[in-house]
């Protein structure tokens, strides 16, 4: 387990595939390995081209108002880790918390 977790933080062994099991990889490391042999084979723009692919068959899947919903819900979550992250700062005072 510690040598995966090695492996995974970008540690490795001596074989030269970065796991020390024998050759095998991690998921995550043949998804490193895939979106880099893809970046050379077809370059960056091919990764804008299919996020606005994407993006866009989100957008028509999806109403305006779910778009609207998860803004909120990020945003509240935001502003609370920013009152969190206040509070929790040496030598500064927190402003008073609205009810």
């Amino acid at each position: 387990m510690a040598e995966r977790r090695a492996a995974e933080q970008g540690g490795g062994t001596a074989s030269g595939t970065g796991t020390g099991r024998g050759g095998n990889m991690s998921v995550r490391e043949a998804g490193r390995k895939g979106g880099r042999t893809t970046r050379a084979r077809y370059g960056a723009e091919f990764f804008q081209e299919i996020g606005a692919k994407g993006g866009k068959a989100v957008s028509e899947r999806y109403s305006n108002e779910h778009f609207r919903e998860i803004g909120r819900k990020g945003g509240r979550r935001v502003a609370e880790l920013i009152a969190r992250a206040k509070r929790l700062e040496p030598g500064t005072e927190a402003p008073a918390e609205r009810e």
